[in-house]
């Protein structure tokens, strides 16, 4: 004998309780992509520390305001669980990074090349340790060597303050290689030259049809668990008593004054936590090290979030609404509510321009990536 379904209707409230679940689920999980992209680089290099500590400071808004306004109880739910998460991310941002707020690219011109100094001194030696190609003296090599020459076992400092004792003749007597004594045996190079060494075989990397089907099933995954949550709490609420507008639901929505002033300082911090992001994307010309994923959650998750808020069914007075009194309790609702969906909907947008930025320099990596291969294959 099945239940009865009367219990469950799918009407705007029904609506709004689905979204914000759905929400609640895409934020959940919006973080763990990035902490585990970060973990597995180890190295947060992709990430704008400036980005995660504006939109941190948003989140402490964020909770002042939705408390203090009395929104819905998702919203207050989401606003701590952002704050905790974002506090997890920038933490981890400073094991990798160090503390410090700045932005810095690492540059190849930046990283120390192998090679011999420029700079003599009267203490250096004559000869360097590395290896060098041997010439004759006119800058041509001699065609009957390997092109390298071994480098010396003692230094020429060591020799000039040794003053020729027992101890510093032993030690280049024991320096000597017996094995070059032999005629038989070349004088090799300790290493392999650059041009006989294997090349390494270019990676496989991920396919961009597998990219596109474990996001897509990872955010079905997701959302489905969202509106299984509202399931469940929807069929709780509906074995008990039905529920009826109280007087307190019947009241008019006030205006808090610091509560509307924390939510637009939210607002304004949230919209400017993107930029600090899409400088450093546009400065290193890639989006290697952010996990999309992580801006994907938040699309849905802004998006959901929205659609809860504006998904509402105005409750009027009287059971019956006059005329024009549902339109002016909507409206009263929207501008109580119009900081949070100002600053869900314009992170919305400003995510969009981060995936144009995914895509346009995932092409041009693309490009570079099967150069290299081209390169690597000819040679």
């Amino acid at each position: 004998m099945f239940p009865p379904s009367q219990g469950l209707r799918l009407d705007i409230d029904a609506i709004s309780q689905i979204c914000g679940s759905v929400s609640i689920a895409c934020w959940i999980v919006v973080f763990s992509p990035q902490i585990i992209e970060n973990w597995k680089r180890n190295s947060a290099d992709g990430l704008s520390v400036v980005f995660i500590t504006v939109w941190l400071l948003g989140d402490f808004f964020n909770i002042f305001g939705a408390v203090l306004q009395g929104v819905l109880p998702t919203m207050i739910i989401l606003a701590v669980y952002y704050t905790l998460a974002d506090i997890v991310l920038l933490l981890q941002c400073f094991w990798y990074k160090g503390f410090t707020l700045s932005d810095a690219i690492k540059k190849q011109d930046d990283e120390p090349t192998p090679g011999p100094s420029t700079a003599a001194t009267e203490q250096s030696p004559l000869l360097s340790d590395a290896r060098q190609p041997y010439t004759n003296g006119n800058g041509n090599g001699n065609g009957n060597t390997n092109g390298f020459h071994t480098p010396p076992r003692i230094s020429d400092i060591d020799r000039r303050h040794s003053n020729h004792s027992q101890g510093s003749f032993r030690e280049r007597f024991l320096s000597i290689d017996g094995t070059h004594l032999s005629p038989a045996t070349p004088l090799l190079p300790d290493t392999v030259p650059t041009s006989q060494q294997p090349r390494p075989r270019p990676q496989a990397s991920q396919s961009t049809l597998q990219t596109v089907c474990f996001n897509l099933g990872t955010i079905v995954l997701v959302c489905a668990s969202g509106v299984f949550g509202w399931w469940l709490s929807a069929t709780r609420a509906a074995a008990s008593a039905p529920s009826s507008p109280t007087d307190q639901d019947r009241s008019p929505i006030q205006f808090n004054t610091w509560g509307q002033i924390f939510g637009y300082i939210c607002a304004l911090l949230y919209l400017g936590s993107r930029i600090p992001q899409l400088l450093l994307n546009y400065r290193r010309k890639s989006t290697e090290g952010i996990s999309m994923l992580f801006f994907l959650f938040a699309c849905i998750g802004n998006l959901t979030y929205v659609l809860s808020i504006v998904a509402y069914k105005p409750v009027c007075r009287e059971k019956a609404c006059a005329p024009g009194e549902a339109r002016e309790v909507y409206m009263r609702y929207i501008a109580v509510n119009f900081s949070w969906l100002l600053g869900s909907f314009g992170t919305l947008l400003l995510d969009a321009f981060v995936f144009i930025q995914y895509f346009m320099y995932r092409k041009d990596e693309d490009d570079n990536e099967d150069e290299e291969e081209a390169v690597l294959v000819s040679g």
